[in-house]
């Protein structure tokens, strides 16, 4: 990878077990803070994740959950935020229907809906996973400069809630925020086309297609892909099945 014209490279073998040892990387670290959303929630497992590596010093979770889990254990900042950021949380919190919290005593999150409290235990999948970008907001872990990698951002979300969700991503990445996205979702695809459309912005996507990756632009249109293919074939089978 090239990134201000400095290197990092690594490699391994099918051999390799412990040590990587080829390694070069001449890129200085960035200032702006980046993560990775997992396609699961973390909140139900908050404490467990921060507790198996920092107590018990067992190595059950990767680096991504471990480094999740520090970050939304920060305290929310009282104050002005960046604008964006703002906008994107009041509309975060409008199509939950509330807020997460965490109780410092106790180390527990609690969904709040006006004047009640739900335990996480019984808060939907969804929710908790939208919560979790919103916490990031608020603690201000996240800048107009950090970079957000997400898997399957779709995963335990309604189709509504993922196009809400992607309407919002968008705000966020015009304040400056890089985003990655990783989905299966024929939703996901078409929403961000017409985000594309209507803008009348680039949005590069990596597509597999007979087990090699293609780089195409939803500016141009939507690639030939197995998802939608898959869409159409139903489509055109429930077709078959109501003419016969």
């Amino acid at each position: 990878m090239n990134y201000d014209n400095e290197l990092f490279s690594y490699s391994f073998g099918k051999d390799t077990t412990k040590q990587i040892n080829t390694l070069k990387n001449s890129i200085e670290p960035r200032s702006s803070n980046s993560i990775f959303l997992p396609a699961k929630e973390v909140l139900s497992l908050h404490s467990i994740i921060l507790k198996s590596r920092e107590i018990d010093r067992v190595f059950g979770f990767d680096e991504t959950y471990y480094d999740l889990a520090k970050a939304l254990r920060q305290v929310p900042k009282i104050g002005k935020n960046y604008k964006a950021f703002s906008n994107a949380r009041k509309n975060l919190e409008g199509f939950i229907g509330g807020r997460i919290e965490l109780d410092e005593q106790s180390g527990r999150w609690s969904f709040k809906k006006g004047n009640q409290k739900f335990s996480i235990g019984v808060t939907s999948e969804g929710v908790k996973k939208i919560s979790i970008l919103d916490t990031l907001l608020s603690n201000r872990y996240l800048d107009t400069k950090s970079i957000i990698f997400i898997d399957e951002p779709e995963s335990a979300l309604h189709p509504t809630a993922v196009s809400e969700l992607l309407e919002i991503l968008f705000v966020l990445a015009e304040a400056g925020i890089q985003i990655f996205l990783a989905s299966h979702s024929d939703f996901v695809i078409k929403k961000l086309y017409l985000i594309a459309q209507r803008e009348k912005i680039s949005f590069p996507v990596l597509c597999s297609e007979d087990n090699t990756w293609n780089e195409h632009d939803l500016l141009d249109g939507i690639p030939d892909n197995s998802i939608i293919d898959e869409s159409i074939r139903l489509y055109e089978e429930e077709v078959e099945i109501a003419l016969s």
